[in-house]
């Protein structure tokens, strides 16, 4: 039989993913197993963790997925660590396994940004004689 997987992926943010993990862990399987879940296995990643749950039918999932239990633990992640898919292990699927990338703002530099323009002041509306030092002249600077 082939089964219809789903996959939560909660990644690292704020907290770790595990701590989510272990808080709703049993929540995720006891209503998974409840509402005819046939499969599920969790996984830890570098990145964070993975809930896998399989299906025989597809609308198995969406009664999972407007669960109490269900919609408060995803409830609890922060909206860009979560990530909900079809498919196992990774959207990519099993025949070409998900290409592992930096994570965002991982190492990321800031963009560089344009220096202030210099603004250069006149007194009186005399153009600025090129050596200030110079005495006797009207409106210039005496050292």
């Amino acid at each position: 039989m082939d089964l219809s997987w789903w996959s939560i992926e909660v990644r690292d943010g704020q907290q770790p993913a595990r701590l989510w993990r272990d808080a709703h862990s049993a929540a995720l399987i006891e209503s998974a197993v409840t509402h005819r879940a046939r499969d599920w296995a969790w996984r830890s990643e570098d990145f964070g963790v993975v809930f896998e749950i399989g299906f025989a039918d597809t609308e198995d999932w969406h009664r999972f997925r407007q669960l109490p239990a269900v919609v408060a633990a995803l409830d609890a992640v922060a909206p860009d660590s979560l990530y909900v898919y079809r498919g196992r292990g990774g959207s990519a699927g099993a025949v070409e396994p998900r290409r592992r990338g930096p994570l965002p703002a991982a190492g990321a530099a800031a963009l560089p940004v344009d220096p202030d323009p210099v603004i250069v002041a006149h007194l009186g509306g005399l153009p600025m004689d090129p050596d200030p030092y110079v005495v006797g002249r009207p409106g210039l600077l005496v050292a």
